[in-house]
């Protein structure tokens, strides 16, 4: 097997260095190739040099010349992307690069075709509480309208067949590509298997770019997905 990590990239310099490294060092099971396709989503600061530094071989860097969102800088990633499966991983440090080989284990196994890291919220990883109702409520509404009990659809640690995602054919160029991804899932049948993984919010001080605005689009991205698509069903996982 081999897997793409996707890292989409904007004004991240302060947390980059370490999440590369962290990215770098990790060791998968015998026989599983990885390779890192990092796009620059036109970052201001120093991001673009840091990563023209990198040199080691299994990384592919793509710069875009504007800032086009989360869900854009993950498309031209997913297009570029030659691995069997892929998954996400943010720059800044909310999530811990070691629990990728984690969760490629249910699919080594044969048991699972997608898989979600589901973070668990507590005082010292959350960035308040409206964060977590807000998240909890996409939760709800998500499994009420697609028939289902998924416990995390905004995390960013989502992997599934490269050939899966690229089918999904996502369009939300910011945040709104995780409801998106995960309403176009539930849509067509597919189940995450889900592993509890480690998580740590940052502050708006520290950087936090997700608002409340976003959890809204959230909400009308899966009610619009729900009367669009919620027809086109294939069994379950």
């Amino acid at each position: 097997m081999k897997l793409s990590i996707l890292t989409p990239v904007y004004d991240e310099e302060r947390t980059l260095p370490r999440v590369l490294d962290r990215l770098l060092e990790l060791e998968f099971p015998e026989g599983v190739e990885v390779e890192y396709v990092i796009v620059d989503d036109g970052s201001r600061d120093g991001s673009a040099a840091i990563l023209d530094a990198v040199t080691d071989p299994r990384v592919v860097v793509v710069h875009q010349p504007r800032n086009q969102g989360k869900g854009a800088a993950i498309r031209t990633a997913a297009e570029r992307a030659t691995g069997d499966y892929l998954i996400i991983c943010d720059a800044d440090e909310e999530y811990r690069p070691r629990d990728i080989p984690r969760l490629l284990e249910p699919v080594l196994d044969e048991e699972a075709t997608v898989v979600y890291g589901t973070r668990t919220f507590s005082s010292h990883t959350s960035f308040s509480f409206w964060y977590v109702i807000g998240n909890r409520g996409i939760n709800l509404v998500a499994n009420i309208l697609f028939n289902a009990y998924v416990s995390d659809v905004e995390t960013c640690f989502k992997l599934m067949p490269t050939a899966l995602y690229r089918s999904l054919d996502i369009r939300e160029k910011g945040f709104g590509m995780e409801a998106e991804v995960t309403a176009k899932l539930l849509a067509r049948g597919h189940r995450p298997y889900e592993i509890p993984i480690g998580y740590r919010a940052r502050t708006r001080e520290e950087g936090k770019k997700i608002t409340a605005r976003d959890g809204f689009e959230a909400l009308w991205i899966l009610l619009k997905i729900r009367l669009r698509e919620g027809s086109r069903r294939r069994p379950p996982d």
